[in-house]
C-alpha cells in the first residue's frame, strides 16, 4: 500500500482521499492518512474543499494531527479553528511546541487569539506572554523554551532518567544543556556522547564547555546563518547575564532563511515584500506593492529623456546615433545586474564584507574592461557588416568613427555598470539599508542615465559636433 502512494502524484492522492471520504470508507482513509508524512498531508488539505477539510482532520490520530496543522498556511488554521469544538481545540494546542503556539498567535485576528488562550494552559501562555514581548525578527522571537536541561554534577544514568521523565514535551533531546543553580549556561552534552560514556560517569567530565551560543535580542538572519556555518541542529540562546532562555531549532532557521530570500526577491524585483503566497494575495496588494517603486523609477526616467533633449542637434545631424541608445542602455543594465546579483549574494552568505570593499571594486574593475573590449570589438564588427555602403552614414562620420564612438561607449558603459553594481550595494551595507534594494530596477534607471550621457559626450568630442 505504502509503495502505491508513493508512486501516486498529489492530485491523485487527493482525489482519492475526497473519494473515500466520500464513500465514507473511514477506516481505509485513516490507514491512508496513517502512512503519509504531516507536511505532505497539508500539502494535500490546502486544495480540498472547505467542507471536507473538518471531517479529514478529525480522522487524523492527535500528535499527527498536531504536526499537520502548524504545516498548514494561516487561513486554514483559522478555519479549522473556528470549526474546532473547545475540546478538540484543547487537543491541539495541547500538542503544540510553544514557538509554534506563539507563530500561529502572530498570524491569528484577534478573535481568534482569545479563544487560542482561552484554551493553554496557565503555564503554556505565560511562556507564550514571554516570547511575544521579544522583538520582532530577533532570535528570542524564534526560539523555543521545550528543552532539556541537566546539572554538571550528574552521572550518566541520572541524566538518562531526566530525559525520559521530561523529554516526551521537548523539542529536541539530542542536545541537552547544562546549567547551573541560576540557570547560567556553562556546558552541552549530546546523546550520542551519554550513549558512548559509562553510566557512573558525571556530565563534569563529559561536557563540551566551548559553547557557541546567541543572545535573545540578536538578529534571526544571523542566527539562521549560523546553522549553515556550524552544522548544528539547535542553538541556545542565553539572555544578557547569560542565562539559558531557550533555543532555536534548525527548523525554525530554515523557515527564517526562506522568509528573507522571499524578501531580497521580491526587493530585487522592485516589489515590497508580502505577508502572503502569490495566490493568496489580493489584486489590489499586488498592485500596490508594486506601484511605488514603478512610479519612482518612471520619474527617474524622466532624466534620461531630459538628456536625450539636450542633444537633440547631435540627432539631428548624425540620425544613426539613436539606433546605438537601445544598445548602450540594455548593455549597462544587463552588466549592473549581473555585478549587483554577485555582491547582493556573496553579502547575504557573508563572503563579502564591506572590508573587501576595494578588492571587490578592483576585480569588478579587471572583469570590465576584459568584457568591454570583447564587447567593443563584435561591435565593431557588426558596424562594418551593417553600414558598409551605406552612404546616409557614411556622409557624416566614416564607419570607424562609429565603431570607435560606439566601442568607446560600450567599454565606458560597461565599466560604470560593474562598478556601481558592486559599490551601491556594499554601500547600502554600510549604510544599515538592505542591499537587496540596490538591485536591477534601480541600478538600471541609474545605468539608463549615465550610459547615455556619456554616450553623446564620447560622440560630440570625437566628432567635434
Amino acid at each position: 500500500m505504502e509503495k502505491n502512494l508513493i508512486e501516486l502524484g498529489r492530485d491523485e492522492l487527493r482525489d482519492q482521499l475526497v473519494a473515500l471520504l466520500h464513500e465514507k470508507k473511514f477506516g481505509s482513509l485513516r490507514a491512508i492518512l496513517d502512512i503519509l508524512n504531516p507536511a505532505d498531508i497539508a500539502l494535500i488539505f490546502a486544495e480540498v474543499e472547505e467542507t471536507d477539510l473538518p471531517l479529514l482532520f478529525r480522522l487524523l490520530p492527535k500528535e499527527a494531527a498536531a504536526e499537520v496543522f502548524v504545516e498548514m498556511d494561516n487561513d486554514q488554521q483559522e478555519f479549522l479553528i473556528s470549526a474546532f469544538s473547545d475540546t478538540e481545540l484543547k487537543e491541539v494546542l495541547d500538542e503544540l511546541y510553544v514557538d509554534d503556539a506563539v507563530d500561529l498567535i502572530e498570524e491569528m485576528p484577534a478573535s481568534v487569539v482569545k479563544r487560542i488562550l482561552r484554551y493553554t494552559d496557565p503555564e503554556t501562555r505565560k511562556s507564550i506572554n514571554q516570547l511575544l514581548q521579544y522583538p520582532k525578527d530577533s532570535a528570542g522571537s524564534i526560539m523555543t523554551i521545550e528543552y532539556v536541561d541537566l546539572k554538571k554534577h550528574m552521572t550518566v544514568a541520572q541524566s538518562f532518567d531526566r530525559i525520559r521523565k521530561t523529554g516526551v514535551d521537548k523539542e529536541t533531546i539530542y542536545t541537552c544543556y547544562v546549567t547551573d543553580q541560576n540557570r547560567k549556561l556553562i556546558g552541552l552534552v549530546s546523546v550520542k556522547d551519554l550513549l558512548l560514556a559509562e553510566s557512573d560517569q558525571v556530565i563534569d567530565d563529559i561536557m563540551e564547555t566551548n559553547i557557541i551560543y546567541v543572545r535573545t535580542l540578536d538578529d534571526q538572519e544571523d542566527v539562521a546563518r549560523m546553522f549553515d556555518k556550524y552544522g548544528f541542529l539547535a542553538i541556545p540562546v542565553v539572555d544578557r547575564e547569560e542565562r539559558l532562555v531557550g533555543i532555536v531549532t534548525v527548523d525554525d532557521a530554515i523557515d527564517v532563511l526562506q522568509k528573507e530570500n522571499t524578501e531580497d526577491i521580491s526587493k530585487m524585483g522592485a516589489v515590497i515584500p508580502s505577508e502572503e503566497t502569490y495566490l493568496k494575495t489580493p489584486v489590489w496588494r499586488h498592485a500596490k506593492n508594486r506601484i511605488f517603486w514603478l512610479l519612482f523609477l518612471m520619474l527617474s526616467a524622466t532624466l534620461t529623456g531630459s538628456i536625450i533633449q539636450h542633444y537633440e542637434e547631435a540627432f539631428v545631424t548624425i540620425p544613426i546615433l539613436v539606433a546605438f541608445v537601445p544598445m548602450l542602455m540594455d548593455t549597462g543594465g544587463n552588466c549592473g545586474s549581473q555585478s549587483s546579483t554577485m555582491i547582493i549574494r556573496g553579502l547575504a552568505l557573508d563572503e563579502i564584507r564591506f572590508k573587501d570593499f576595494f578588492r571587490v571594486l578592483f576585480k569588478e574593475f579587471r572583469v570590465a574592461i576584459l568584457v568591454g573590449i570583447v564587447l567593443a570589438v563584435v561591435n565593431g564588427l557588426r558596424v562594418f557588416l551593417m553600414y558598409q555602403g551605406n552612404q546616409e552614414v557614411l556622409s557624416h562620420m566614416t564607419l570607424m568613427q562609429l565603431a570607435t564612438v560606439s566601442g568607446l561607449s560600450l567599454i565606458g558603459t560597461v565599466v560604470l555598470a560593474k562598478c556601481l553594481g558592486c559599490i551601491l550595494p556594499m554601500a547600502a551595507k554600510k549604510c544599515k539599508m538592505d542591499p537587496a534594494l540596490m538591485a536591477s530596477p534601480l541600478l538600471t534607471t541609474i545605468l539608463d542615465t549615465c550610459s547615455v550621457f556619456l554616450f553623446f559626450n564620447i560622440a560630440m568630442a570625437l566628432l567635434h559636433l
